[in-house]
């Protein structure tokens, strides 16, 4: 369906450990990760390992491991399986019995028999339980000499060689091998999607860095995670397993061309499994509107307390507000709700939706009548004509008029939202102190009348939510829009006892 969110693949990694983090459960996790999945763990062995070798490695019960195996499995619907490091016979075998009673839709196996360092990681005596697991998975991952032990022969130093065992096992075993050639000499590093009568080679060039530690581990967790995502009901077709394989590999060949940027360790060091998602997407998170409102708010405090503070808004409050300082205010605003109106205008033509273009036109409007009704009972038509913009004024238009030019509506929206949120959030508090007798009653009531505190909330409501949307260079180009308007409002408040007249 057009627009839906692409399928998030639980993907579940059976594997060993590593706690410097490049290897094991803990590459897979990120792998599956930083290809779009959910992961899971079950360990099957803890291994002292480091970025140089493997020091030591502890097998824990298998009743433990089918313990593990089975509490996924009773709770979590399952829509891919990675094996990675199953260390002895008997951890092979339950693992294989687990299989066959759950009947995981997709398995990939990285048969891990020797480290990047060069480590043995599987016992001879395992050897032949891992390759009757062969017959059980989909897809199996050998390096090249992993490949010669499941073949039973030498290592291959060619190609054509690799490509030959690889068609070998997958004849005998009935399952598709993906072929990697990164133990070739040379700058080509190929691989290679082999079946029985089948084979997809993808090629590539070898990246100049000792940071391989892990990337058997990670990528076959990728294509794990690229070939689920894909899989209908039916299960994945041999074109899926290609597309998987080849994604998989893009992801892997830019996560070991950052790899140096990470400075793990002194050997061997770890892919960077985030290279690109870091790169693309950025670190900064995405806040709710409401988030975006209340940083926002909380932002311009002091420039609400100063507008608190003001001579002009404890006279107008109180009502001893000298009259001649009202109505230069009432003229000055008279002028700024003219251009308001047609920057409202501006950002109902700049709205991406229906809706937004509806109330910032309805708002446009709004911005009309407050000046025809509230300042036309105060000032005369012919004595507003003569008005001219104050400093003030014209700064703040100015502001909004470069807002609008801009043609960034998120900018513009930022920078209209005040002239509503402090107008209502003042004329609130001052309305307590309004009375059938004050002298400014009917700008106590214009702004904090329940209409206008509606259209303040959906104001809010819009503008904040765009800016939830935002990229974070955006958000923060509004929120700066907003600030300038904020103080602008102040300066605004302040300008009738402070500009001569």
């Amino acid at each position: 369906m057009t627009g839906a969110s692409p399928r998030i693949a639980r993907v579940l990694s059976i594997a060993g450990t590593d706690p410097t983090g490049g290897a094991g459960i803990q590459a897979d996790l990120k792998s599956i990760a930083a290809n779009g999945g959910y992961g899971m763990a079950v360990v099957t062995a803890l291994v002292a390992q480091n970025t140089h070798g493997v020091r030591s490695v502890h097998v824990p019960p298998v009743s433990f491991l089918r313990e593990q195996l089975h509490a996924v499995s009773d709770d979590v619907d399952i829509d891919a399986v990675k094996i990675g490091m199953l260390a002895d016979v008997h951890v092979t075998r339950t693992v294989s019995e687990w299989l066959g009673q759950v009947k995981p839709r997709l398995v990939v196996l990285d048969p891990v028999m020797i480290a990047t360092s060069g480590d043995r990681l599987l016992t001879e005596g395992a050897e032949e339980a891992l390759r009757d697991l062969l017959s059980v998975v989909h897809l199996v991952t050998p390096n090249i000499p992993e490949l010669a032990i499941l073949v039973g022969v030498p290592v291959a130093t060619s190609w054509s060689a690799v490509l030959r065992q690889a068609q070998h096992v997958a004849e005998t075993y009935g399952v598709l091998v993906l072929a990697k050639g990164g133990h070739l000499a040379g700058d080509l590093v190929p691989d290679a999607l082999v079946g029985a009568h089948t084979v997809r080679e993808f090629p590539g060039l070898r990246i100049d860095t000792p940071n391989t530690h892990g990337t058997g581990c990670s990528f076959s967790s990728a294509v794990a995670t690229r070939v689920a995502a894909r899989a209908g009901t039916a299960g994945p077709s041999l074109a899926d397993w290609g597309d998987a394989v080849a994604e998989a590999k893009l992801w892997l060949s830019e996560s070991i061309a950052h790899s140096g940027d990470l400075q793990v360790g002194s050997g061997h060091g770890p892919i960077q499994h985030f290279a690109g998602l870091w790169q693309r997407g950025g670190l900064h998170t995405s806040p709710s509107p409401a988030q975006v409102a209340e940083e926002w708010w909380h932002d311009i405090r002091d420039i609400r307390t100063d507008t608190d503070e003001l001579p002009f808004i404890r006279a107008l409050g109180d009502g001893s507000l000298n009259r001649d300082a009202f109505i230069w205010y009432l003229a000055q605003d008279a002028l700024y709700l003219r251009d308001y109106a047609r920057m409202l205008a501006v950002a109902s033509r700049l709205a991406p939706t229906a809706t937004e273009q509806a109330f910032w036109a309805v708002s446009a409007h709004g911005a009309i009548v407050a000046e025809l009704d509230l300042h036309s009972s105060w000032i005369a038509e012919k004595t507003q004509a003569g008005v001219q913009p104050s400093e003030t004024t014209t700064a703040y238009l100015n502001h909004l008029s470069t807002a609008g030019a801009s043609g960034d509506y998120g900018v513009l929206a930022a920078a209209l939202l005040p002239c509503f949120w402090m107008y209502q959030d003042v004329g609130t508090r001052l309305h307590p102190l309004s009375h059938d007798a004050h002298p400014y009653r009917s700008w106590l009531d214009t702004y904090a009348d329940e209409e206008f505190a509606a259209s303040t909330a959906r104001a809010i409501k819009i503008v904040t939510a765009a800016a939830a949307a935002a990229a974070e260079p955006a958000r923060r180009r509004m929120a700066q829009a907003f600030r300038a308007s904020a103080a602008h409002e102040r300066e605004f408040f302040a300008a009738p006892l402070t500009n001569p007249r």
